[in-house]
């Protein structure tokens, strides 16, 4: 309605501005004086509103006006003259209206480009907005104002300081006030988490600048999630295994204690008990060693895995989990190789290190077929030493690689031949060589083996995690 009041009123000015103009003319008895220039506008008026076919009925009219207020007046036109006055005067109201229409039809086509990404902003899970380099809000999607609402912020301000007004009701008031602090004066990106103690709510906020090829911050994005949901289920399977875990233990020292005594009275049982004395025995080991994973991976996760440096030699570790894991690789016709280039001294928890050793060779033999090589090699490198660890086995699928340090997950080759494990193994190894100061990598491909790298310093950085958690 209000569009089509805005373009009567332009038209009727036009209108009267073609009418105003003539009577200008006749009224001061000098055509020449006015000109027809003096028509242009009012033409242009009507083809931006009406089109090139009304721009041009209109650059007629024009000439047309021109040409009465001659003949009142008694001023000749030229016939030539004429004819270049009605070209000009048409073009100006064709082309005015060909400019109109291709303006609108960009304006239609930038609105709905704009509706769209609207629309695509407002349809996601997170907060997002965009602030200029000063930290006004340029643009925000309809999730991040439900979370402006419902946590009560303030509705001007850099965001930072808006977020700020949440400190006191968060878990850690001090951390919250000093990040948003940081958050203000240095605009580089950053991700950080809060938890409301009054709701319980947690929410994750990342940040980061909008720069031009050039490298010139120009603006800043913003996003807030709330992921309650994600930290509720990590406590609950975190108890879950923690007390499951304490839970089992009781009963598996009383069995295995059992199971030892009854291996000293092996020779008074029938054959067929000392059989089934030794799948109890493994059975009862292998459920051991999974507790002892679930409450190793439980300290990890709380920060609280101890290690314990002191000078150590890889190449020996390496050598006793190859000596180790002989039998297995025997039972298997696997060939089991260890290559190292003498001593490889280092600072290091060697207990931890030898059993990352053990989870990585056992990973090996496990997933290699009957007939296959695992190759375990240890060398030195520029200020550490590495291990590495070669199967000619199953593989692992290129699109899984990523996951395989989460918790309990397997690949999909180990799963589809019923392979035993919890999915815990490199979880535990990486977390132990992490807290080493060193990394681990993984190279697979399906069908053709596997390689994981572990690189370790020779010496630990002062005030590392030696001895401490």
């Amino acid at each position: 309605m209000r569009l089509r009041r805005n373009r009567t009123i332009l038209l009727a000015t036009a209108t009267a501005g073609l009418l105003g103009t003539f009577a200008t003319m006749v009224g001061i008895a000098d055509v020449g004086e006015i000109g027809a220039i003096s028509f242009v506008p009012w033409v242009a008026l009507f083809g931006a509103q009406l089109g090139p076919a009304t721009g041009s009925l209109a650059g007629c009219a024009a000439t047309a006006l021109y040409l009465v207020a001659s003949e009142t007046v008694g001023d000749g036109v030229h016939p030539v003259a004429l004819v270049l006055r009605v070209i000009a005067l048409v073009g100006v109201g064709a082309a005015a209206g060909l400019s109109s229409r291709r303006i609108s039809s960009d304006a239609l086509e930038l609105q709905a480009t704009n509706a769209l990404q609207r629309a695509l902003l407002d349809s996601t899970v997170d907060g997002i907005c965009l602030t200029d380099t000063a930290g006004n809000i340029v643009l925000a999607n309809a999730p991040l104002e439900r979370f402006a609402v419902e946590l009560g912020l303030p509705e001007h301000g850099h965001v930072a300081e808006r977020l700020l007004a949440l400190a006191g009701r968060t878990t850690e008031p001090a951390r919250f006030r000093e990040r948003m602090e940081a958050l203000i004066r240095d605009p580089a990106a950053s991700t950080d988490e809060f938890e409301l103690t009054d709701s319980r709510r947690v929410f994750r906020g990342c940040t980061a600048p909008a720069v031009r090829p050039d490298g010139t911050a120009v603006a800043r994005i913003w996003t807030l999630r709330e992921v309650t949901a994600d930290r509720h289920l990590e406590r609950l399977r975190d108890a879950f295994v923690g007390a499951v875990s304490h839970e089992l233990r009781t009963p598996l020292t009383s069995i295995s204690g059992f199971l030892e005594m009854l291996g000293d009275e092996e020779k008074c049982l029938s054959s067929s008990g000392r059989t089934y004395l030794r799948v109890l025995q493994r059975s009862t080991t292998r459920l051991q060693s999974i507790v002892e994973d679930l409450l190793l991976v439980a300290q990890i996760e709380a920060n609280r895995l101890e290690l314990d440096h002191a000078p150590a030699d890889l190449a020996e570790l390496a050598a006793a989990s190859v000596e180790a894991a002989g039998p297995a690789a025997a039972a298997q016709g696997i060939d089991l190789r260890l290559d190292t280039n003498g001593s490889l001294p280092l600072e290091a928890d060697a207990e931890r290190l030898r059993q990352v050793l053990d989870n990585l060779v056992s990973n090996a033999l496990k997933f290699t077929p009957d007939g296959g090589s695992v190759t375990l090699l240890a060398h030195n490198g520029d200020g550490n030493v590495c291990v590495e660890i070669a199967d000619s086995g199953i593989g692992i699928p290129r699109d899984e690689i990523g996951q395989l340090f989460s918790r309990f997950y397997r690949a999909s080759t180990a799963t589809r031949r019923a392979i035993p494990g919890t999915g815990l193994g490199l979880v535990i190894a990486r977390a132990i060589v992490e807290r080493h100061g060193g990394s681990i990598a993984l190279e697979s491909r399906e069908g053709q083996g596997t390689r994981v790298t572990v690189t370790l310093p020779i010496r630990q950085v002062a005030g590392s995690l030696a001895g401490g958690t």
